[in-house]
């Protein structure tokens, strides 16, 4: 016990070292980092459907961490689609477990006249739940775990790579007004 933290005592102190910082979290000052306070300029776009509604929602949390009162400035559209397929087949065939693959497009513009497309990308993540004979509404609940869990998933990987983008954007303005 004693040598795991140690060891992680050792990584975060070499982390330090190298100029590591967490994507989104506040400056040392605890004033909301770059990205912070840009992702708190985002406004989501509807995004259709229940599991669009579930990812929209959590992509909310996620981007409004923390900054409060930052007038928007960006919007972010997603395409999103939960994909199921049964696995596990009895010989009878039916499914015994089902898996989901969510996939998110999106994409983030400026909210000017022209509406300036920003930067774009895609998210994708994999669950899967258990289908119990004669247990029809265990199933359902399932799914909807699954689907909220997903929706949990999409949105860490939206976020991590609009903070990635906005840290970089930061820099790169930085560099060319100095």
């Amino acid at each position: 016990m004693a040598g795991r933290l140690l060891l992680l005592l050792g990584l975060s102190v070499a982390l330090a070292g190298c100029g590591f910082s967490p994507a989104y979290l506040p400056d040392a000052g605890n004033t909301p980092g770059v990205a912070q306070r840009e992702m708190a300029a985002v406004h989501v776009a509807i995004i259709g459907d229940r599991a669009g509604q579930l990812l929209r929602q959590a992509l909310q949390e996620r981007l409004e961490k923390g900054a409060t009162g930052v007038p928007l400035n960006y919007e972010l559209t997603v395409s999103y689609g939960i994909a199921g397929e049964g696995i596990a087949i009895l010989q009878d065939s039916n499914a015994t477990r089902v898996r989901l693959v969510a996939r998110a497009n999106w994409s983030l513009a400026a909210l000017d006249d022209k509406r300036t497309p920003m930067t774009h990308g895609s998210a994708r993540a994999v669950d899967a739940y258990n289908i119990f004979s004669e247990q029809y509404f265990a199933a359902d609940l399932e799914n909807d775990a699954a689907a909220q869990r997903l929706a949990g998933q999409v949105a860490d990987q939206i976020a991590l790579q609009l903070a990635a983008y906005f840290r970089a954007h930061a820099a790169a303005t930085a560099a060319k007004a100095s």
